[in-house]
């Protein structure tokens, strides 16, 4: 006889029995397995008697019946019941006598939310757009050529854009702070290398000057010495660079990646860039935006299992990452607890989208995969072979399946709620995601 309690609102606990037969007959037929290839001191392979296999290894051999049996019978049971298990469940066997007809035992569990998705109608929903213009080329440009500028030694005050090699000394109630000293340092003014207070003090000094000056550090300075506090510098300038920019010309398309050196090309491709990364750009933001309008509008509760299995993820993650960075995390205390909020977020999220897609056929069509991985594709000097490594491998695949269901599901929503369009400001838009 099988029952099913409800615990709370998505705890469940399973009430079921095997007979014992069953697990009888698995124990059997796995002692006969071994006696036939184990290996016990001083008897022949294959010749080991039952008894003595059954002394060895009955126990775990009736363990593994046994766990063998409750995972089959737990299955068995869900199925005929409909239940929709999240996680893996807890088994509590009742029947410890093994003469018994039957093994009775429960199982605690937790099972899926019915999760009804909201009326969107009543949401608004701004959508970002934007469409790159002549300037934000030109822009771009310039920035290019700022990238690439020689410097030339001028004699005149130090402006905005020079370059300049200074030595600096700071100090602290007299004393020199850990990082308050450099010898030959080259400094861009303005490019943001140094506190703008202190590029500040700089500006309009001649070559062979030194001046001293007092500066208040931020109060959230990584400098914990001296995040907040007023310190005083002498600096010595020594050299003062102007830059010079580069002609756009078939030199300067060349060294930006143009084979032929053709500047009309670098315009087209600097266009096609900057198009893509916008729209890259915008979905996020777009992508943002519904999300959390489908998460205002729709309440459930998240299995506990789901969540701690994300929180756990998401520590994992941030490992890894602090590992790339050359972050030793040996024994760096790390609370799953700190990643709760943003892993039920992921978690509900993750829902969310299957229901829809489930719902309104929102699933990834072939041609839709292939749009997203050719898209891609042309950002990349070698556009068939990135297109290729996708189709090698499923996993990657399925990745940018589920980025077309979240479009899909942008899509849709968008289509529900009340949506009016945004025009992007590109420097904020091309700033963050």
């Amino acid at each position: 006889m099988t029952s099913v309690e409800t615990v709370s609102a998505l705890e469940r606990r399973l009430n079921a029995s095997i007979p014992q037969e069953t697990i009888r007959s698995r124990v059997s037929d796995h002692l006969k397995y071994l006696g036939r290839n184990v290996k016990i001191s001083g008897f022949r392979p294959g010749k080991v008697p039952a008894k003595i296999v059954e002394q060895f290894y009955g126990a775990q051999a009736w363990q593994d019946a046994l766990n063998d049996a409750l995972q089959r019978s737990f299955a068995e049971a869900s199925e005929n019941n409909n239940l929709r298990v999240a996680g893996a469940p807890q088994f509590e066997v009742k029947t410890k006598d093994q003469n018994a007809d039957q093994v009775e035992y429960s199982a605690t569990f937790e099972v899926y939310p019915d999760i009804v998705i909201g009326d969107l109608s009543g949401i608004s929903i701004e959508r970002l757009v934007y469409e790159v213009t002549q300037a934000d080329v030109d822009n771009t440009i310039a920035k290019l050529r700022k990238q690439r500028a020689t410097f030339e030694k001028v004699d005149r005050a130090a402006l905005a854009g020079d370059r300049v090699t200074i030595d600096f000394t700071g100090k602290l109630n007299g004393e020199t702070f850990a990082g308050g000293e450099a010898k030959d340092l080259a400094v861009v003014l303005g490019a943001g290398s140094m506190l703008a207070d202190f590029e500040a003090a700089i500006t309009g000094m001649n070559e062979g000057k030194t001046k001293s000056f007092d500066m208040t550090f931020p109060k959230d300075y990584h400098g914990k010495d001296i995040a907040g506090k007023q310190v005083n510098f002498t600096v010595t300038l020594h050299a003062v660079e102007a830059p010079h920019l580069p002609e756009i010309d078939s030199e300067f398309a060349m060294a930006v990646g143009v084979a032929d050196g053709d500047v009309g090309k670098l315009e087209d491709e600097i266009r096609n860039n900057l198009t893509r990364e916008v729209s890259r750009r915008l979905g996020v933001r777009n992508k943002d935006a519904v999300m959390g309008a489908l998460l205002k509008v729709t309440k459930f509760d998240v299995p506990k299992v789901l969540l701690e299995e994300e929180q756990q993820d998401l520590m994992r993650h941030t490992v890894e990452d602090l590992e790339s960075r050359g972050v030793k995390t040996k024994g760096m205390p790390l609370d799953p607890g700190i990643f709760k909020e943003r892993a039920e977020k992921r978690v509900k999220l993750g829902l969310i989208l299957v229901e829809l897609m489930q719902k309104h056929g929102l699933k990834a069509k072939p041609e839709q995969v292939k749009a997203m991985i050719e898209d891609y594709a042309q950002g990349f000097d070698e556009a068939e072979q990135i297109i290729r490594w996708y189709a090698a491998e499923p996993k990657r695949m399925l990745e940018v399946e589920n980025l077309v269901v979240e479009e899909n599901v942008v899509s849709w929503a968008m289509g529900q709620a009340k949506t009016t369009d945004k025009h992007a400001v590109f420097d904020e838009l091309m700033g963050k995601e």
